[in-house]
């Protein structure tokens, strides 16, 4: 994706929220305005959900094309943060949030 980086002075990598367990290298902090567009757009597929089971947060993670999700965070209060990675390295790093107890999948 041609938008991405980080907030602030841009020296820091993006990362996803102490919260939520996936390590991943190569991530994007997308802006709100961009990143729900391209979730709701129609070519863009949700692959799964989680709850945090006592924090109220939640994790959706969307195929946007071959070789890139994006993921969304919503927060305990319902603010959304969107995060573009690299499809493979998401599924790599996807057993530590599927073996998390804290994360329980929406069927």
């Amino acid at each position: 994706m041609a938008a991405h980086g980080t907030r602030g002075d841009g020296t820091e990598p993006a990362s996803l929220p102490n919260i939520v367990p996936l390590e991943l290298s190569h991530l994007s902090r997308l802006s709100w305005e961009l990143g729900s567009h391209v979730v709701s757009d129609s070519d863009s597929v949700l692959i799964n959900e989680w709850d945090h089971a006592s924090n109220r947060w939640q994790l959706s993670v969307f195929e946007v094309t071959a070789n890139t999700v994006i993921i969304r965070v919503r927060t305990s209060v319902g603010r959304e943060r969107f995060y573009g990675a690299i499809d493979s390295e998401f599924r790599s790093a996807l057993a530590a949030i599927e073996t998390a107890p804290s994360w329980q999948r929406i069927e």
